[in-house]
């Protein structure tokens, strides 16, 4: 037996082995990378389409007069207390929640703002709704600046506009954050003499 050619075996076995090692290794980060760009793949399909951002839907499905009182005094001087009962409701068609932050109601009367009401933070959870009474107060003292007050006291009709804003954020899988907005703007006319809306109508708008 030539023992010379020992040393030479030896060497090409471990040459072998560590091709087969380095084989190995370069296989399994070839599956990982696979798995993981087929995570990403699923996520980025899963957030398209089953998680696509959708708009929240704000609606008012009610206005009532809550408070009404007017008096005409010496030289039309008006006495008014008047206030909104808002009955708000907003839809989340997300598949998760949304969370909301401070908000606003809006009272207008001929484009000038007289009065506000504030709407509280909260959450809603993935395709639920959330239920709201807001109540707007009328400043009277902004609306005797009005020429078209008086007349418009004297016909027994106020007309009014309302417009709220819900804004927040929607959370999909703890990873993307969509941020969302809904605008609702209502016309409404207020019939002095029997306490009630006469008439309203509503335009609702979202924003991504």
């Amino acid at each position: 037996m030539d023992l010379t050619m020992a040393p030479k075996d030896e060497k090409t076995k471990q040459s072998t082995s560590n091709r087969r090692s380095r084989r190995k290794s370069w296989l399994c980060l070839a599956w990982i990378f696979g798995f993981l760009l087929l995570v990403v793949v699923l996520v980025v399909i899963l957030v398209s389409t089953v998680f696509k951002p959708k708009h929240p839907v704000t609606a008012i499905n009610s206005i009532n007069v809550k408070g009404l009182k007017v008096s005409l005094g010496p030289a039309l001087r008006v006495d008014l207390n008047l206030t909104l009962n808002l009955d708000i409701s907003v839809k989340n068609p997300n598949r998760a929640g949304f969370k909301y932050g401070n908000s606003s109601a809006l009272l207008y009367y001929r484009g000038e703002v007289v009065g506000e009401a504030a709407i509280p933070p909260g959450n809603i959870s993935p395709e639920g709704t959330a239920e709201m009474n807001t109540t707007v107060t009328v400043l009277a003292d902004r609306l005797l600046y009005d020429s078209n007050f008086y007349s418009d006291v004297i016909s027994g009709t106020l007309a009014f506009s309302t417009y709220t804003i819900i804004s927040g954020r929607v959370n999909i899988l703890n990873l993307f954050k969509h941020h969302l907005v809904s605008y609702t703007s209502c016309n409404v006319t207020v019939n002095l003499s029997n306490r009630s809306v006469n008439d309203s109508e509503c335009r609702y708008k979202t924003k991504l």
